[in-house]
This record gives C-alpha cells, structure tokens and sequence, in this order.
C-alpha cells in the first residue's frame, strides 16, 4: 500500500475526501475568486458614472435622466459594497474560527450585489441610451439587458439548482 488513506480512515465526512474544513476553505476561496471577476466591472460602471456629471452634457439632462442617473449611481456604490464585503469581513475575521458563518453571509452577500448590480447594468443602459438615442429605445433596450441578465444570472441557475437536488449539494 502506497499510504493513501481513504476517507473514513482520515475521519473525512464527505464521499470525495474532503472534510467539513476543507470544503469550507475552498468553497471561501472560490466566492472570492468568483468575486475578483464581477469587481472590475461593477469598479469600471461605478467610475463612469462618477465622471457623468462633470462633463459638459451633464447639466443638460432631463429630470427623468437625473433620476435614472441617480438610482443607477447609487446601485453602483451598493453593489461594490456588497461585493467587497466578502474579501473585507474575511480580512476583520482571519482566525476567528467563524469561516462557514463567514461563507454563508459572504454568500449572501455576493448574491445581492450581483442582484443590484444588474439593477445598476439596466440603469446605465436606461440613461445611455435615452441620452444618445429616445427614450422608447430606451426602455426596450433597458427592459431586453434586464430581461437577459435576470435569466442568466437568476432564472438558469436557480432552474438548474431545483432541478440537480439528487446531486452533490456543494456544486
């Protein structure tokens, strides 16, 4: 024998080999990394909405554009939050012993902030496109870029997870 030892011989609960510490570990490692890819653009949509009023047009929008512009702008900031808030806790928390706590609300968290940054995503396209076009085009674009996202981010995957319950839990 090679010194391999099987699962319940190394006490671990699961069918795979890994137990309940190292699952937790590596399922934190990959919402983290899963989160180093939605940041950027979250970063990129929240500083251009930064620069917005200070360019020459700015001062020339509708209320209605104000409005947008402003639900969208704060939609950015929250979605950065909420996706920061992950790797932030993570840090306050390091060796507290408190990680699947800590994977559960970092979750959450990163579910929400997807959740409000499609909300942003469609504000912008709201915003852009009755600027640079009308705003019946707007609508439609906003109400198309809503209705992809909300499938994709939300709709597939949620079908998909009531649908794979005879399957392992952690995928």
């Amino acid at each position: 024998m090679t010194g391999v030892r099987s699962p319940q011989q190394r006490g671990d609960s699961s069918q795979d080999g890994e137990s309940r510490k190292q699952r937790i570990d590596r399922e934190l490692m990959e919402l983290l990394n899963e989160l180093r890819v939605a940041l950027p653009g979250v970063q990129f949509l929240f500083a251009f909405l930064l620069v917005v009023p200070f360019q020459q047009q700015g001062t020339q929008l509708t209320d209605f554009q104000r409005d947008v512009y402003f639900v969208t702008l704060l939609a950015a900031a929250v979605a950065t939050g909420l996706l920061i808030a992950p790797a932030a806790q993570h840090r306050v928390l390091f060796r507290q012993h408190d990680k699947e706590a800590l994977l559960q609300r970092s979750n959450r968290s990163a579910f929400l902030g997807l959740t409000v940054l499609a909300v942003a995503i469609v504000g912008a396209v709201l915003l852009v496109t009755d600027v640079v076009f009308d705003l019946t085009l707007a609508w439609i674009t906003a109400a198309v870029v809503g209705a992809l996202l909300a499938w994709w981010w939300m709709a597939v995957p949620l079908w998909k997870r009531a649908h794979n319950e005879q399957d392992d839990p952690d995928d």
